[in-house]
């Protein structure tokens, strides 16, 4: 499956973006998907996941309560909806993919869409 990451830009502290990551390739609804970032010189980090269905989701603790993962699997679509922005959430943020919630690592990766909060 390929994955198109979009949406990153440049915004200000409290301020609110959502990212797009567009599917195809294979059928987007048999799989898992997620969010990671990596900030510069800092290991990649899990942000949020979303099960096959839409079912259940699961956040890093640093995006709890301020980033909502979401899918539309008419559209072959996951989102991350980023709300409260804060100058570390300063990253590269991937989707990624994975038939059987395995982040360790998933099966495919997006190429990244940069985010950058202004203090």
């Amino acid at each position: 499956v390929q994955l198109q990451a979009s949406g990153g830009g440049l915004v200000q502290a409290g301020g609110s973006l959502r990212l797009s990551c567009l599917a195809s390739g294979r059928t987007f609804s048999i799989y898992d998907m997620a969010w990671f970032r990596q900030a510069p010189e800092k290991e990649r980090e899990f942000v949020a996941a979303i099960t096959w269905s839409g079912g259940s989701t699961y956040y890093g603790d640093s995006v709890k309560g301020r980033f909502t993962i979401s899918r539309d699997n008419a559209k072959n679509t996951v989102y991350l909806q980023m709300n409260s922005l804060k100058f570390e959430d300063t990253a590269v943020y991937y989707c990624a993919a994975d038939p059987s919630w395995n982040w360790c690592p998933p099966d495919y990766w997006g190429q990244g869409t940069l985010v950058t909060v202004s203090s």
